[in-house]
């Protein structure tokens, strides 16, 4: 990607630290995999998720200098977000929604929510929708490199856009009439709704590739996107789908727990996003579940 270009966002506080303690969840890779499925593809509301499995007692640890890699990492998720910014700030008025930007926070280990409770390592990337805050360890991004067979700038950008897409949701009060059907529906039902939430976001982060790429051609007179870069989108795209996940696992999938979609269901979303780069052709709620 030739992001160096792009507007750095100011809505945002790097949070340094030494790790410490985050929530108590167990080792070992299941416990990774049910803090990916809860935070960073279910998508409820993580304050929510914490009180259900249990508080840590998170400690911050003593601040560490920043290295090069990371400042650059920082400054590379700084250049995403002022992109999402960008666009969304014109765009979603002209369908009569007021944009106001989404904060962010760049943590390493741990690092206490505003909301209650503390951000763990384990979590991922995620987004509180009652704080309109997204949280980024960005240690994930080296996650993505060696255990979701995904990397490279352009992935990351994308994981970037799709927690700026949740807060869209939150705007439009999709976020809210999902979350809000949570007991007042079977859990068949709102796991089917969690799953349109999560490809509508997918379609949503194509969307903003669409118009960056676009706009940066506009202004610089190149591509902000560059040859194999949406390849890497694509390869994490599929690689974070619930069936991928689920496999990974157990061996098996139960497609009635699915909350994200299928790899396949995921990327054909995120790709259309990036074709058309028009929000209003992701409507994901009035398809018929089996077409999504």
């Amino acid at each position: 990607m030739r992001w160096e270009n792009l507007r750095r966002s100011e809505n945002n506080e790097r949070r340094r630290g030494g790790g410490g303690k985050g929530v108590a969840m167990g080792g070992g890779l299941g416990a990774i995999l049910m803090a990916a499925i809860a935070i960073f593809f279910l998508k409820q509301d993580p304050s929510a998720v914490i009180s259900q499995m249990g508080q840590g007692q998170g400690q911050q640890g003593e601040a560490k200098p920043l290295t090069p890699e990371q400042e650059k990492v920082d400054d590379f998720v700084r250049s995403i977000q002022g992109s999402t910014e960008d666009l969304w700030s014109r765009l979603l008025p002209k369908y009569g929604i007021e944009y106001r930007a989404p904060s962010l926070i760049i943590y390493d280990g741990s690092t206490p929510m505003r909301s209650g409770g503390h951000a763990d390592a384990r979590m991922d990337p995620f987004y509180v929708p009652s704080e309109e805050t997204m949280y980024i360890d960005t240690t994930f991004f080296k996650q993505m490199d060696t255990d979701l067979g995904g990397g490279g700038d352009f992935a990351y950008a994308y994981v970037v856009a799709h927690e700026a897409a949740h807060h869209i949701q939150k705007l439009t009060g999709a976020t809210t009439k999902v979350h809000g059907s949570r007991g007042q529906v079977p859990d068949i039902e709102y796991n089917q709704l969690s799953v349109r939430l999560e490809l509508q976001a997918d379609f949503y982060a194509g969307v903003w590739a669409h118009h960056a790429n676009k706009d940066h051609r506009a202004e610089f007179g190149t591509n902000l996107l560059e040859e194999g870069d949406i390849e890497e989108a694509m390869n994490s795209a599929k690689a974070i789908g619930d069936d991928t996940l689920q496999r990974k696992a157990t061996g098996r999938t139960q497609p009635e727990t699915f909350n994200h979609g299928t790899s396949q269901q995921r990327l054909n979303w995120f790709i259309k996003g990036i074709k058309t780069g028009d929000p209003q052709e992701g409507d994901t709620f009035s398809i018929p579940y089996r077409q999504l």
